[in-house]
């Protein structure tokens, strides 16, 4: 058998190294000298052969080989600290689940999934409570799966990382609501359903927005910029609760998922805006990634989650 001479501690050493872009920096997030950290990536290179970081000055940026090298590295020390943890406490690694979530479903969809799938551990025997959630648009969550340092995503827009697995999961419905007291609302009250804003007062509305690289935004970009052609006037809010609030307060349009403002809708705060806008469907996905080690837990959890996006089923329900 051929004798390894390359050490997890290596890799941890490389992977803060590439985050980082210094060795100093990298000391820093390890407990390591920076002459050690140095010298550690120096053997690095010598035990591969390979040269991972292209030096600028003080920086070490990641070249081609090193690019190659990081998902591999990344998946690795996962795994290692899996089998740590198990050393540790053996249902703890076998239960404990990393969940990211995108903005609106973390906030509208996720809480519901999370009562279902923590009612069925109390079920099973030895399930730990070691779980954490993280919340955050489609960009940084996809990232983090990425990164492994979620082990699920649940996104409501598309994927841009080539690692990940994507699976088609829920399908949302976006609609454009405005206050009952917006200039564009009022004219049709009373008119009946088939009464619609056309495009050209959409174009000219002020548009309450999320920020890019939230799946929201993306998405509304490309179903309505084709027709709009630009936001003339708009405003960037970084949640889709503070984008309703501000909606029903009459400051502008907005275009969200159902989930979202279904609650104001039933209260009377926002109502739907009838446009002559075809119906706006997105595809919102589960992502994990390719060399990710499944656990008993994250089998189950996807199993859980999976089970809402059949016919026939309310994932807040």
């Amino acid at each position: 058998m051929d004798v390894l001479r390359l050490t997890l501690r290596q890799l941890q050493i490389f992977v803060a190294v590439a985050r980082t872009g210094s060795t100093t920096a990298a000391s820093a997030q390890i407990a390591l000298s920076q002459s050690a950290t140095s010298s550690a990536v120096n053997e690095l290179e010598r035990v591969l052969s390979l040269r991972l970081f292209d030096r600028a000055g003080k920086r070490l940026l990641l070249n081609d080989n090193g690019r190659a090298l990081l998902p591999r590295a990344l998946a690795l020390l996962d795994g290692a600290g899996g089998v740590e943890q198990m050393a540790r406490d053996g249902s703890a690694q076998a239960q404990s689940l990393r969940i990211g979530a995108s903005t609106t479903i973390g906030n509208y969809v996720l809480p519901t999934l999370l009562g279902r799938f923590f009612a069925q551990q109390h079920r099973t025997p030895g399930a730990a409570w070691q779980s954490k959630v993280a919340i955050g648009n489609t960009a940084a969550i996809a990232a983090a799966v990425a990164a492994f340092e979620l082990d699920i995503g649940l996104i409501e827009g598309p994927c841009h990382e080539a690692t990940l697995e994507v699976t088609p999961w829920l399908q949302d419905e976006l609609v454009i609501v405005a206050s009952p007291t917006h200039p564009l609302v009022q004219p049709l009250q009373g008119l009946g359903a088939a009464v619609r804003v056309p495009v050209k007062a959409l174009r000219e509305a002020l548009w309450l927005l999320r920020e890019p690289g939230s799946g929201t935004r993306e998405t509304t970009d490309q179903l309505m910029l084709g027709l709009l052609r630009s936001y003339q006037r708009s405003i960037e809010l970084g949640s889709s609760e503070a984008i309703s609030r501000a909606a029903a307060q009459g400051l502008g349009l907005a275009c969200l998922s159902h989930w979202a403002v279904d609650d104001l809708i039933a209260a009377g705060r926002l109502c739907r805006l009838p446009t002559t806008l075809p119906k706006m469907l997105r595809q919102c996905y589960l992502v994990v990634h390719r060399s990710k080690q499944v656990t008993p837990a994250l089998s189950r959890f996807i199993e859980c989650v999976s089970a809402r996006s059949q016919p026939g089923t309310s994932p807040r329900q």
